[in-house]
C-alpha cells in the first residue's frame, strides 16, 4: 500500500516515528517506505504527487475523499493519541465511537487508533 502526499519523504518519516518502524527512503527522494525491519516481509509507502489534494473526514458531498484508512491496535488509547499528536498527527473532530480516535496524519488522511473491545 502506497499513501499519496504532497511531500512523501515527510510522510514517511512521520509513521516511522508514530510506528517506531524504520524509514527507507526512496531512490528517486520522492518517497520511501516504512517497516519493522529489513527482512519484515510487508512496509508501508510513500510518494510525492504534485497534485495532491487533502481529503476531508468525515466525508462531504463535493470534497475529496478518504480511499482508505489505516486502523492501529493500541493497548492504552490515550497515550496512543498522546504519541500521536506528539509525532505531529492531529486528533480529527467527529468521533464516532468510544473506544476508537480518528487521527489524521500530516498529509490529511485519517488513521484510527483503537482498543481490542473483545478485551475490555
Amino acid at each position: 500500500m502506497t499513501l499519496d502526499a504532497p511531500d512523501g519523504v515527510a510522510l514517511g518519516r512521520f509513521y516511522s516515528r508514530l510506528l517506531d518502524w524504520k524509514f527507507y527512503p526512496a531512490d528517486n527522494g520522492l518517497g520511501g517506505a516504512v517497516a519493522p525491519s529489513e527482512q519484515a516481509g510487508f512496509n508501508l509507502g510513500f510518494q510525492t504527487e504534485e497534485h495532491y489534494v487533502r481529503p476531508v473526514w468525515p466525508a462531504e458531498p463535493g470534497k475529496p475523499q478518504m480511499s482508505m484508512h489505516l486502523e492501529i491496535e493500541v493497548d492504552d488509547l490515550e497515550a496512543a493519541v498522546a504519541h500521536a499528536v506528539g509525532v505531529g498527527a492531529t486528533v480529527a473532530e467527529f468521533q464516532p465511537q468510544k473506544t476508537v480516535r480518528v487521527m489524521l496524519d500530516p498529509a490529511g488522511h485519517p488513521f484510527c487508533l483503537y482498543l481490542d473491545e473483545s478485551e475490555l
